[in-house]
């Protein structure tokens, strides 16, 4: 599957500088169509809005959590094949098992660079 450099991604996180970073990061591996959400619910509005292609989103997240999310958007007929990738300070395991049950596509540890979110996305994409 080709990657248009141009698909709309969705980028999720409450704090604000953690959306600058992600979206600086996909602009330096070329995707500059983004948009950004502060949190779950504000992300599903926009998601139910405008066809993205790809949901980026942090897991710590008041008041809806990125697993809530995940969980909202795999239930959602029109989004439930998404990609959805979550980051996450958290490494633990349990995290990780509960994030795939959900159906999540990738997991990124913070920190990360571009290299890494490159990796992930081309895992992602070429599924």
């Amino acid at each position: 599957m080709a990657v248009s450099r141009n698909m709309p991604i969705l980028i999720v996180d409450d704090y604000k500088t953690m959306l600058r970073i992600v979206r600086n990061l996909l602009k330096q591996i070329g995707f500059e169509n983004v948009d950004e959400a502060t949190d779950g619910s504000a992300a599903l509005t926009k998601l139910r809005d405008k066809d993205y292609q790809l949901i980026i989103s942090d897991w710590n997240m008041e008041p809806m959590t990125g697993l809530q999310l995940l969980k909202e958007v795999r239930n959602d007929s029109k989004l439930q094949t998404m990609p959805f990738i979550m980051i996450t300070a958290e490494s633990k395991p349990d995290n990780v098992i509960e994030a795939r049950k959900a159906g999540v596509n990738n997991y990124i540890v913070k920190p990360f660079n571009a290299e890494t979110l490159r990796a992930k996305l081309a895992a992602v994409l070429a599924a």
